[in-house]
């Protein structure tokens, strides 16, 4: 109960600041997350809501990374552990702390119902947070957006939401 209060007092300061940012004129391009230790930023065009991971169905011969389906607003959504499928590496169930993991739904215009699992939710970013930025490495992903580092050295994954629900890999779950 406690961690979904805490979700909904993070969404509405997240919108509350989001709205603050349109309304001042300020440029905020992305939500924050956090997956296995690694930073990542999702377009906020392209990304959908949040929720608590919470009563997710698993699936029966699926990979790894496809966690199961979640019951969102009477829809059902696919949930992808993120960090598994980027890096190709599964922890078990208990190890990538569902109990504390939120899921991020990609916006209904890119028309896949998928959410996204990530450990934690760091905020909104805009430009002007990171000092320096460079095209994503040679034989990186194609849903890998820009590579940002910010002021205190840490670095930031850009994830194209719209080229990622297009990747056939991410599009083929079965076994």
């Amino acid at each position: 109960m406690a961690n979904r209060e805490a979700l909904r007092e993070l969404q509405t300061r997240l919108a509350t600041r989001l709205q603050a940012a349109r309304t001042e004129g300020v440029s905020v391009a992305w939500l924050a997350v956090r997956a296995r230790g690694q930073n990542y930023l999702f377009p906020l065009v392209q990304s959908g809501e949040i929720f608590a991971l919470s009563q997710l169905q698993t699936v029966p011969y699926v990979l790894p990374w496809f966690r199961g389906v979640l019951n969102i607003r009477g829809g059902l959504y696919g949930v992808v552990d993120l960090a598994a499928f980027v890096t190709g590496e599964t922890l078990a169930p208990t190890e990538a702390g569902v109990g504390e993991a939120s899921v991020v739904t990609l916006n209904a215009a890119l028309e896949v119902n998928c959410a996204l699992q990530v450990d934690s939710l760091l905020g909104l970013r805009a430009a002007e947070a990171f000092a320096s930025s460079s095209a994503p490495a040679p034989g990186a992903p194609a849903y890998f957006g820009i590579r940002f580092v910010d002021a205190a050295g840490d670095g930031w994954q850009e994830i194209n939401l719209r080229t990622l629900a297009q990747d056939p890999n991410f599009l083929n779950i079965r076994a």
